[in-house]
């Protein structure tokens, strides 16, 4: 029987939480938008909605919990 080739699995709690972008930048959701809304202002609301790029320096670690991504 051939030895099977080691392969990395897919971290699925970051696969869930970043999305890499055809340009390769990673992309994620901002906190602050599950509970306590009533306090914040229409404009916060909609400014955390929107995706982050994530900082270069985190990048390189999120990528290695996404091999196949």
């Amino acid at each position: 029987m051939p030895k099977s080739i080691a392969r990395r699995k897919t971290k699925k709690a970051v696969a869930k939480r970043f999305k890499i972008t055809a340009t390769g930048k990673v992309v994620r959701g901002q906190a602050g938008r599950q509970h306590l809304l009533e306090s914040k202002s229409a404009k916060r609301k909609r400014h955390l909605a929107k995706p982050q790029v994530l900082d270069s320096t985190d990048e390189a670690r999120i990528k290695e919990n996404l091999p196949f991504h």
